[in-house]
């Protein structure tokens, strides 16, 4: 019993997810204490409140409703998801374009059984077991 845990802790995908969110869990630090010690504060400077929407509220028949604290995690969630795309998404996206270009795919046509799209070189498609003529294919010079 244990070392069937054992083989399953030790997998690839066990550890490699386990180190992912524990740097997940240190980046958001990174970017949540960039977002609020320079972005929001601009913010602020921009609409002249300092940064800080938490005392604004507005009262209802006696029931106060702080909005400002939803403007505050409003103004976090965004500010982090641009930066998390122009910093992080962007970048990465490409650096994979330039350094891993994607191969380029055979060509394809139709089954003439089921119409499923097999490769030109196939003799029996996938999807219906049928079998196929291939196309002969030209080499381009």
């Amino acid at each position: 019993m244990l070392k069937g845990f054992r083989d399953f802790m030790m997998r690839g995908n066990v550890i490699d997810m386990a180190v992912g969110v524990v740097i997940g869990a240190a980046f958001t630090g990174v970017v949540t204490g960039f977002v609020s010690a320079f972005l929001t504060p601009l913010v602020g400077v921009a609409v002249g409140a300092a940064g800080d929407f938490k005392n604004y509220a507005f009262s209802v028949g006696g029931v106060t409703f702080p909005y400002g604290q939803f403007l505050n995690v409003l103004i976090a969630f965004v500010l982090t998801a641009a930066v998390l795309y122009f910093f992080v998404v962007l970048p990465v996206t490409k650096a994979t374009a330039r350094y891993l270009p994607k191969k380029p795919k055979a060509p394809k046509r139709p089954c003439p059984e089921c119409l499923t799209e097999i490769p030109e070189a196939a003799r029996r498609c996938a999807a219906c077991t049928a079998h196929v003529e291939p196309i002969a294919i030209v080499a381009q010079r």
